[in-house]
Parts: structure tokens; C-alpha cells; sequence
């Protein structure tokens, strides 16, 4: 785990982030497809350990009944996802990899709702890869469920 620092498109909202891990994953998941246009490659970081700056660009919106997604208002750079419902996941943010100053030595080690990627996408490399059936069950949410 390292100190990272990192920034949208535009530098209006930097941030600072401890405990970041060094793997990632992705999700092909139809949310995360719409909100970046492919897939969300992001690492998973401990809400307390983040320092934002540039806050007033910040622009959140829930996504869903159990989370919310961010951006910068200014240049439109997606910042986080984020679980909102009540969890060890809400202990979280998700920030796409590419918001880092500096992502060396960072590892895919994950793909979810593989079964949903866009046709002709395909991340090399020998790593986990789970079905939306698959997340699903792991996290207790009804096959209906989103």
C-alpha cells in the first residue's frame, strides 16, 4: 500500500490518497460502460485515507439506489464511484487508475460482469474474471437486483 496523488483532465480537483493498493480491477458492468465509455478500470481506496482539493467542482450523482458516481464539473473527468448503502463497501471509493499521477507497479488482478464487456474488448493476462450471476451471489443481492 503507498500514498498516491492524482487529478482530473483539468487539475480543478486534485486528491491524495493513503492505503492505495497496488491492484485494480475492472467492470464491464452496463453503468460503468455508459459512464466512461468502456470499462472502469478503478482501485479500491479507504474513504478516510482521500483528501480532495478543488471540492466546489465536485459533482456527485446517485446512480443508483446504493451508489453515486463524480465527476468534475469543470472538464467532466469522471473522480469515483462510491456505495452510498450501509457496509463495508461504503468504507470505499473506487478511483479510476488513470486519475493517478503516477500508476507504476499498479496490477490488474480482476474483471466483473465479464459476461457483459462490449464485443471486441478483451484485457490480456492471467487474472480473475466473474459473471454478473457471480457478483451477484458473492455480494447477496437477488438475481433481479441490479
Amino acid at each position: 500500500m503507498s500514498t498516491r496523488t492524482g487529478q482530473c483532465m483539468c487539475g480543478a480537483v486534485t486528491f491524495t490518497a493513503k492505503d492505495v493498493p497496488a491492484t485494480y480491477g475492472a467492470c464491464h458492468c452496463e453503468m460503468c460502460r455508459r459512464w466512461t465509455g468502456s470499462a472502469l478500470l478503478a482501485v479500491s481506496v479507504p474513504a478516510a485515507g482521500i483528501t480532495w482539493t478543488g471540492e466546489a467542482h465536485i459533482k456527485a450523482l446517485h446512480s443508483s439506489d446504493w451508489a453515486e458516481r463524480a465527476w468534475c464539473q469543470r472538464c467532466g473527468s469522471g473522480l469515483y464511484y462510491h456505495v452510498t448503502a450501509e457496509g463495508p463497501m461504503s468504507e470505499h471509493y473506487e478511483i479510476p487508475v488513470g486519475l493517478f499521477d503516477d500508476a507504476s507497479g499498479m496490477e490488474l488482478v480482476s474483471e466483473i460482469y465479464i459476461d457483459h464487456k462490449m464485443p471486441g474488448w478483451a484485457i490480456a493476462g492471467d487474472h480473475k474474471r466473474l459473471t454478473r450471476k457471480e457478483i451477484l451471489a458473492k455480494f447477496g443481492i437477488p438475481e433481479d437486483g441490479p
